[in-house]
C-alpha cells in the first residue's frame, strides 16, 4: 500500500498535474520527490507521458488520441501500449511543445538515468527493503512487488483513460467523453472526476467537488503547500463553472444541476388521487 501510494502521486502529482498541466508550481525538493515517486511506477518516461497525454487532451476520441475510448474499452485501457500508434498520434505528437518540460533539470535528469531509475526504484528498492527491514521471505517480497503490487499499480491509473471515459455522469459537458466516475476516483487517488478535469484541465485539484477521501492527491498538494514547495495554484472561478454546467452540463451537477422529468414519467410519480389535478393545472 505504502509503494502503491507513491506510485500513484508521482503520476498524479507529478507527470499528470505538474508536468502535463502545469497547475501549480513545485520548488526543486518536490519536483525530485515527484520524480522519484513517479520513478517508482516504473511506466514511461516522463517526457513520453507528459507528451502523449497533452495530445489526449488535445484530441480527445479522435484518432490522434493514444488511448482513443471510442475504440472499446480494453484499446483505451491497456491495447494502446501493445501496438503501434496510430500516424495521427504520432503527426499529433510531433507538434507538441514540451520545451517547458524539458526546461526542468529534474526532468532532465530523469530522461538521461529513466532506464537506472527506473529498475532502481521500481523494482529492486521495493524488493530489497522488507527481506533487510523485518525478515521477509525472498520469494514473497519479488511476487508481491514485481507481480502483485507492480500491475495493479499500473491499472489503477489506466482505468481513468478506459473506465472514466466510458461511464458515469457528465455535469459539466455532456457532449464529451469523460465521466464523473466515483470509484475511479477511489482507486486513482482522485482522478476520476474526468468530465470536470476536461472542462478545467489547468485546476490543480482535477476536481469541483468531493473530500480529500476522494482525492488524496489534493490532499498531498495542500499539505506541500503548507509549507510553501507547491504554490501557485491554479483553479477556475466558481462563476465560470457554473456558466459551463448550466449551458453544456447534462444536468447532474449536485449544485446547479437539473433533470428535465418528462410529463408521462411526472404522472407515474404522482398518486392516483393527484393525477387529475395535475393534468387540470398543466
Amino acid at each position: 500500500f505504502l509503494i502503491g501510494g507513491l506510485n500513484g502521486f508521482g503520476v498524479t502529482a507529478g507527470a499528470h498535474r505538474l508536468w502535463t498541466h502545469r497547475s501549480y508550481k513545485a520548488k526543486f525538493p518536490l519536483r525530485i520527490i515527484l520524480m522519484l515517486c513517479y520513478s517508482s511506477a516504473a511506466q514511461n518516461s516522463i517526457y513520453d507521458w507528459v507528451r502523449d497525454h497533452r495530445v489526449h487532451h488535445r484530441y480527445s476520441e479522435t484518432d490522434a488520441d493514444p488511448h482513443n475510448a471510442k475504440r472499446g474499452f480494453f484499446f483505451a485501457h491497456v491495447g494502446w501500449l501493445m501496438m503501434k500508434k496510430h500516424p495521427e498520434v504520432i503527426r499529433r505528437g510531433n507538434e507538441v511543445d514540451m520545451s517547458d518540460v524539458m526546461a526542468d533539470p529534474v526532468v532532465q535528469f530523469h530522461q538521461k538515468h529513466f532506464t537506472l531509475l527506473k529498475l532502481l526504484f521500481g523494482f529492486v528498492i521495493p524488493v530489497i527493503i522488507p527481506p533487510f527491514a523485518w525478515g521477509q521471505d525472498w520469494y514473497w517480497s519479488i511476487l508481491v512487488m514485481c507481480f502483485g503490487r507492480y500491475p495493479v499499480s499500473l491499472n489503477m491509473p489506466w482505468l481513468v483513460n478506459s473506465a472514466a471515459h466510458l461511464w458515469g455522469t457528465r455535469p459539466y459537458n455532456k457532449n464529451i467523453n469523460p465521466s464523473e466516475n466515483l470509484a475511479v476516483s477511489i482507486i486513482a487517488m482522485g482522478e476520476g472526476w474526468h468530465n470536470y478535469h476536461h472542462m478545467f484541465p489547468w485546476d490543480y485539484k482535477a476536481a469541483e467537488l468531493g473530500k480529500y477521501s476522494v482525492n488524496l492527491t489534493t490532499f498531498w498538494i495542500d499539505v506541500f503547500a503548507k509549507i510553501g514547495w507547491a504554490y501557485d495554484l491554479k483553479q477556475p472561478s466558481k462563476q465560470l463553472v457554473k456558466r459551463i454546467v448550466e449551458k453544456f452540463g447534462d444536468g447532474s451537477h449536485a449544485v446547479w444541476g437539473h433533470v428535465e422529468i418528462p410529463e408521462s414519467a411526472e404522472l407515474e410519480l404522482l398518486s392516483s388521487d393527484k393525477k387529475d389535478e395535475f393534468i387540470k393545472n398543466r
